[in-house]
């Protein structure tokens, strides 16, 4: 090992993995077991790291991945091509051109649209990068949600409001939890007039090379008057291979599934 390296960096490293690598939240019992080190060691690994916001300590003493990861994820991506393999990606598609397509990030409670596509049908809503909305109202930011525990979702969202957008907005914790169960039973999200009255979108996860986490999602939108049963079926398997697609490109392990 080079003489520059530092033990302590190594090891919070090793323990990032570990609870990276589980969608529950670990005892700090559990982490000493798993990482082979004493409980004090491992007390002091999860203070430094919880407080830099790597980790998150929940009331009952376990611990997650914390917010910050987002803020390094999303420097990361802004270094990396995910905007230009979803342009390559969706012209290579050449399906639904007529609809309106967006690749979004989470950022807290929030998505943010870092690359769209606007289709050729008059729409009500014109999506532009930077957008922002309220994660648990669009397709795409319950599609990123869903990867994550409940556990997670509701210390994402303790002490806040969920914003009504229209009539049809989730505006409880229950309700999008009960969302978030049904995106991973059927592997889409869907938001059913959420964002705008009269429009449906359908979304899916993107995943990096893991496999394991979501770094963006995709999502197809279309005016529900000027569409068919036909057509939300063709934006489901659209927006499934558009986001496989994506991961394949970014490195996901095919083991995933």
């Amino acid at each position: 090992m080079p003489k520059a390296v530092v033990p302590s960096v190594l090891k919070g490293a090793r323990l990032l993995d570990v609870v990276a690598a589980s969608r529950n939240p670990f005892s700090l019992a559990e982490l000493s077991q798993r990482l082979d080190l004493p409980k004090s060691s491992v007390l002091s690994l999860c203070t430094s790291l919880t407080q830099a916001g790597l980790l998150t300590r929940f009331d009952d003493g376990t611990y997650h991945l914390g917010t910050h990861l987002v803020d390094l994820a999303h420097a990361y991506l802004s270094r990396t091509d995910l905007t230009q393999e979803f342009a390559r990606a969706w012209e290579s598609l050449r399906a639904m051109p007529e609809e309106s397509a967006v690749l979004a990030v989470l950022d807290g409670t929030d998505v943010v649209y870092v690359a769209c596509r606007n289709g050729s049908q008059p729409f009500s809503l014109t999506y532009r990068i930077g957008m922002r909305l309220p994660a648990h109202c669009t397709a795409s930011g319950k599609a990123l949600l869903s990867t994550m525990t409940d556990e997670r979702v509701r210390q994402l969202y303790k002490g806040k409001k969920l914003e009504r957008l229209t009539s049809h907005s989730r505006t409880s914790l229950k309700a999008l939890l009960a969302d978030l169960a049904s995106v991973r039973a059927h592997g889409y999200a869907v938001d059913d007039e959420e964002t705008r009255e009269g429009m449906c979108c359908h979304g899916a996860p993107v995943f990096d090379a893991t496999g394991r986490q979501a770094v963006a999602a995709v999502a197809l939108s279309m005016m529900k008057t000027a569409s068919s049963p036909q057509d939300g079926a063709r934006a489901v398997k659209t927006a499934h291979e558009l986001a496989e697609l994506m991961s394949r490109r970014l490195g996901m392990m095919s083991e995933r599934r």
